[in-house]
């Protein structure tokens, strides 16, 4: 079976949870078609909001939705949300703690044919340095889906980062899907390779080259980039002595400096960081080939490994 967008298993369950819950409601900018929110518009109009190309005003009608006591789930294009919209996340959603749901999808470099200035490649930077905001990134459509009842019931603002494209199949259903705890896909002892979003998939493809060298990978998949789930990190350093991040974000400021973070503070450990290098990724014709080019590879994951065990040598 083709693996549907994350988009489309976000959207078709949003629908579903909004049959079951009257006080779902949903909000976008005039991209309903591209978020697939045209679904719930469709299904529930009484209950669907398009404010316009505005995505600051989208926010705030949804700050005073949720103070009417309603469960909002705004849509829009991560990169504007995460730049446009930053002030009004920042101050009326997780400084007024409102229970705001932000779907913010196109994220990473998903968004392949408009070029960099719709790419979303320092959100999660943003958004993560935010106090009361918890961060979420799934690995793939159905994973995407299974969190949309989970997000519904948690009380406080939820960044939901979302691909337009497909990703690896990696989420099994019936996972049990924890906020702040991630995954083990993978047992290993060697090096431990930490996911996140669309980068997991390519993590365990990495993990069966690696195993082709003699090498045992790890795979953990860190869903939720805030709260980040210390213990798993501290014992997998402990474990494996080695360890990779892979993310679909800037290197700076995402998965690899939270990881980084945790690491020196409790557990110093050699760690590789593959994600976006510092500069603005071309406009690409293919979303696989413009991660491959980005630096996103199987084949970099495989190097950074590499990198990592080998520092660990020489300890």
């Amino acid at each position: 079976m083709t693996e549907i967008s994350m988009r489309e298993g976000y959207a078709k369950a949003l629908v579903e949870l909004a049959e079951q819950n009257q006080k779902i409601v949903a909000l976008d900018v005039d991209t309903a078609a591209s978020t697939l929110s045209k679904f719930f518009a469709e299904r529930h109009p009484d209950r669907f909001f398009n404010v316009g190309i505005a995505e600051p005003c989208m926010l705030d009608v949804a700050v005073g939705l949720a103070l009417g006591g309603y469960i909002p789930f705004v849509n829009g294009f991560a990169a504007l949300i995460s730049l446009r919209a930053l002030e009004q996340v920042r101050t009326n959603v997780c400084y007024a703690q409102t229970n705001v749901k932000i779907a913010a999808s196109y994220a990473g470099l998903s968004d392949f044919k408009d070029g960099a200035t719709h790419y979303a490649f320092t959100d999660l930077a943003n958004m993560r340095a935010l106090p009361n905001l918890t961060v979420i990134i799934p690995a793939d459509a159905t994973e995407a889906a299974a969190w949309v009842p989970i997000i519904a019931e948690h009380k406080g603002p939820v960044y939901l980062r979302i691909s337009r494209a497909p990703a690896l199949p990696v989420y099994q259903p019936g996972t049990r899907l924890k906020i702040g705890r991630g995954l083990v896909l993978r047992e290993g002892s060697d090096v431990t390779l930490v996911a996140t979003g669309a980068m997991t998939g390519r993590c365990l493809q990495a993990a069966d080259q690696l195993d082709g060298q003699g090498v045992k990978a790890r795979v953990l998949e860190l869903h939720t980039l805030k709260p980040i789930d210390t213990d798993i990190i501290l014992k997998a350093a402990e474990e494996t002595g080695a360890l990779v991040t892979a993310e679909e974000h800037s290197i700076i400021g995402g998965l690899g400096s939270a990881v980084a973070e945790t690491l020196s503070e409790a557990c110093p450990t050699p760690l590789a960081r593959v994600g976006i290098p510092d500069h603005f990724c071309p406009t690409g014709r293919d979303l696989d080939k413009l991660m491959d080019a980005c630096g996103l590879s199987i084949n970099d994951i495989v190097k950074a490994a590499n990198r990592s065990m080998r520092q660990k040598s020489r300890r």
